[in-house]
């Protein structure tokens, strides 16, 4: 009977050694999802405090109109081109002594294209887009705040690079994830509407989409492709007008009669919304998340939500809202005090 006792009195503080050791882990997830806020609060603050139609970057203390064509002729100084594609060419360029990227229209073919991307680049000004410098109409020409680091799809590369390497952990990594469902939240909930992200038919193609900026934070940058969805009002959209095919894109984007062996019909393809971003956030994460100690853990804790992304039924998929809250707020482990990160105006 002693025995029994003695047995039971010593698994006590095994137990409550335990106990403590979770609630410590709590603590410093806690503590950890605090500092992502004030991370991403000090980014909107240097990127989000201008009236619109203003500017702010680098060592700027005040903020500047967006430039117009006469400045955008006289004052930005083309250095060399850095990329090219099929609606636009783009130049590292110089104003003022701070590092500017010059986009001008490639071919007049794609005229309609440009011009959305840039309406688009004008109404979504804010932390979860590339900053607007200039612009110039006439001419077929805008300008935005340069990022040395390039892409999204440049991140293990940059992550490889000595000067960067302490920051290659599953915290920046899981914050970059974060910061990529919630822009997709901001577009799917922005000031021009519900928008669609259609130029995502593959990984690489989604990524190149996005900058990662000098201080590590993830900005859309590529919005020539933003089609309006509307449910309500049975607005639907199609990513252009030829087949798409892969397991990346949403099944509701592939051509429902291949099957039966029926040609493609841009005109009988059924429209989507988008619900087909949110099927796409498994495959973005899983490679933001990288391989990195820690990130097996990270991995496992969104299983769960990343397999209703990938529900065949988009009605039955979360939303980008609903991704971002588990995400971020998971009550159980006590990660933080939901809606918080709404503040400011930030999707996060």
């Amino acid at each position: 009977m002693a025995k029994g006792v003695s047995s039971t009195s010593r698994s006590v503080p095994v137990v409550l050694l335990c106990l403590g050791a979770l609630l410590f882990a709590n603590v410093l997830i806690y503590l950890y999802i605090e500092s992502l806020y004030q991370t991403s609060e000090t980014h909107v603050a240097i990127h989000g405090d201008c009236p619109p139609g203003h500017f702010k970057m680098g060592t700027m203390k005040n903020c500047s109109p967006w430039l117009q064509c006469p400045a955008v002729r006289s004052e930005v100084r083309r250095l060399k081109m850095i990329g090219q594609g099929a609606v636009k060419k783009v130049f590292l360029s110089e104003w003022k002594g701070h590092k500017v990227a010059v986009s001008q229209l490639s071919t007049p073919e794609y005229q309609e294209d440009f011009l959305h991307g840039l309406s688009m680049l004008q109404a979504l000004q804010g932390p979860h887009v590339v900053l607007l410098v200039g612009l110039c109409l006439e001419d077929h020409t805008f300008v935005t705040e340069y990022q040395p680091l390039g892409s999204l799809l440049n991140l293990d590369s940059v992550l490889g690079q000595e000067k960067y390497r302490k920051l290659d952990t599953w915290q920046t990594r899981l914050r970059l994830a974060l910061e990529y469902v919630s822009a997709l939240h901001f577009l799917h909930n922005s000031p021009a509407g519900t928008r669609v992200m259609c130029d995502s038919n593959d990984l690489a193609k989604t990524l190149s989409q996005f900058l990662l900026t000098s201080d590590f934070h993830l900005v859309v940058n590529d919005l020539d492709a933003l089609p309006r969805a509307d449910q309500a009002r049975g607005q639907l959209v199609k990513c252009g007008s030829r087949e798409l095919q892969g397991d990346f894109v949403a099944p509701e984007q592939l051509w429902p009669h291949r099957k039966e062996g029926a040609l493609f019909s841009d005109e009988l393809m059924p429209g989507y919304d988008e619900k087909t971003d949110v099927w796409k956030i498994p495959d973005v994460a899983h490679f933001l998340l990288g391989r990195v100690p820690g990130g097996d853990v990270a991995h496992f804790h969104l299983f769960q939500i990343h397999g209703e992304c990938k529900r065949k039924d988009p009605a039955r998929r979360p939303s980008a809202r609903d991704v971002l809250e588990r995400m971020k707020v998971k009550k159980s482990a006590g990660f933080s005090r939901q809606g918080e990160f709404q503040e400011h105006g930030v999707y996060y």
